[in-house]
């Protein structure tokens, strides 16, 4: 029999601020009391845009220019549709379902806006940011995207039809995900029907946190209502869900890097000198150009 792991917290949303005008997030980690840089490690920042109405608008709200480095973006959508282009000249849209995992590692420009045509009719908008930590040795390696659409997930599909676990980095029962990571990482969306039952299983040391998207959950005996972001402390392995309405769930767990953190804006390295070092070569157009 395994040990639960046991609900350290479960955290309500936080006020709500814009990134850009496109983009209204409550910012669960790193900037919260309960969750440092670290506590979460590799994820580092988890920015979770709960469901709001967007009027429509010719012109696309979203966030403009800007570099990255040293780190993964984790583009998670599950209402609206983002198009994004890069200096790299790499650009796509990330629509309902679907999610963009990009390493910005060495450096590239960005920029994230609401698909025009979603725009232009308004909508239901609903979203997620991860920024996932890289190892030292992996800060500097070469930009690189995984457009990883609904169809590419892994689908694990619960017995007596009651939802499906899709995994998008990791497995589960034997059902691997399509995300190539740099330290192992699971995440998937649980999306469960009422009455649903399903068993999560990661390593004791593994960091674990799970977002309540849609619905509610109880979890290892402890309720979760919507929007409201569960963290486990590091013991047992086991996570025990029950429904009781349709809910969606993203669920989170990585092995820490034991690392020095520096961070400053959209840097994410290990010491101030690489820091320092990022600022100059975005200064000097060293990670491209890139139109707003």
């Amino acid at each position: 029999m395994k040990n639960n792991k046991t609900v350290e917290a479960i955290i309500a949303p936080p006020p709500p601020h814009m990134v850009g005008d496109g983009f209204r997030v409550h910012n669960f980690f790193p900037n919260t009391h309960s969750i440092d840089k670290k506590r979460m490690s590799p994820f580092f920042l988890l920015d979770y845009n709960s469901k709001v109405e967007f009027s429509p608008r010719e012109t696309p709200r979203g966030v403009s220019v800007h570099p990255h480095r040293g780190f993964e973006t984790v583009t998670i959508a599950y209402h609206g549709k983002v198009a994004h282009h890069d200096s790299a000249g790499n650009n796509g849209v990330i629509s309902e379902g679907d999610v963009q995992w990009m390493t910005a590692a060495s450096g590239l420009l960005h920029k994230e806006y609401h698909e025009k045509e979603f725009s232009k009719k308004g909508g239901l908008f609903q979203m997620v940011q991860l920024w996932v930590n890289l190892p030292a040795k992996y800060k500097m390696t070469p930009p690189k995207y995984q457009e990883i659409t609904h169809n590419k997930m892994g689908i694990y599909k619960l017995p007596g039809s009651k939802g499906v676990i899709e995994v998008i980095a990791g497995e589960y029962q034997g059902v691997k995900g399509p995300a190539s990571t740099f330290t192992p990482i699971y995440a998937y969306n649980a999306r469960l029907k009422k009455d649903a039952e399903a068993e999560l299983s990661f390593p004791e040391n593994f960091n674990t946190g799970i977002l309540v998207v849609e619905g509610s959950a109880t979890i290892n005996d402890s309720y979760a209502p919507t929007d409201h972001f569960v963290l486990f402390r590091n013991d047992g392995e086991s996570i025990q869900i029950k429904t009781g309405e349709h809910t969606v769930l993203l669920v989170l767990s990585g092995q820490p890097i034991h690392e020095p953190i520096a961070q400053y804006g959209p840097f994410l390295m290990n010491t101030w000198q690489e820091l320092e070092q990022a600022i100059d070569d975005v200064n000097a157009g060293k990670f491209g150009v890139l139109e707003d």
